[in-house]
């Protein structure tokens, strides 16, 4: 959850996770408890990424990057896009004829998220703010994911005040939730 560094190398690192464990999900040859495992892992990790984004990193790019606000919403949507999914993905059986298809369609915009963020929006943050800037909101980060929820909430509000104020709570249940039934212990 927590790798270190500044904050591009937290999330790159974050990114790098997610890729791993999209290829031990294209790698599986049969549904089933083991891939539902792997598709709660890849949502808790998703879920706390990208409300760690929504926080701390977008206002960042706002305040920093010139033209940072339309960018910093682009990212809030592809987020609301893929929470969707994942919230599909949740309560969804892996014998399902739809988990194939939703799971490459989630594998195709994380893609080109990840690729975007790293092509356009980390050089310009890096060239934007100091390396304390940087460093500092990597501490962020990481301070958020800790206490973020582990599970989607679509309809919950993306605005950084919103998500400060009610996603240690929400964090809170959900890994209460997790405690109980075991999920996310693979």
């Amino acid at each position: 959850m927590g790798h270190g560094g500044n904050v591009i190398d937290e999330l790159m690192a974050d990114h790098r996770e997610v890729e791993e464990m999209f290829a031990r999900i294209q790698a599986m040859t049969s549904a089933g408890q083991e891939l539902r495992d792997l598709i709660d892992e890849l949502t808790i990790e998703l879920v706390r990424h990208s409300v760690a984004e929504e926080q701390y990193l977008y206002p960042a790019v706002r305040e920093h990057v010139e033209g940072g606000g339309p960018m910093a919403d682009k990212e809030i949507e592809d987020h609301g896009r893929v929470e969707k999914m994942l919230k599909r993905l949740e309560k969804m059986s892996t014998d399902d004829a739809q988990m194939s298809p939703l799971l490459q369609q989630l594998m195709g915009e994380v893609a080109a998220h990840v690729q975007d963020e790293e092509s356009n929006l980390f050089p310009m943050l890096k060239r934007a703010c100091t390396p304390q800037q940087l460093d500092d909101l990597g501490d962020k980060i990481r301070r958020a994911k800790s206490m973020a929820p582990t599970r989607p909430h679509p309809a919950a509000p993306s605005s950084p005040t919103a998500s400060k104020l009610l996603a240690p709570g929400a964090g809170l249940v959900d890994r209460a939730r997790d405690f109980v039934t075991g999920r996310g212990k693979s």
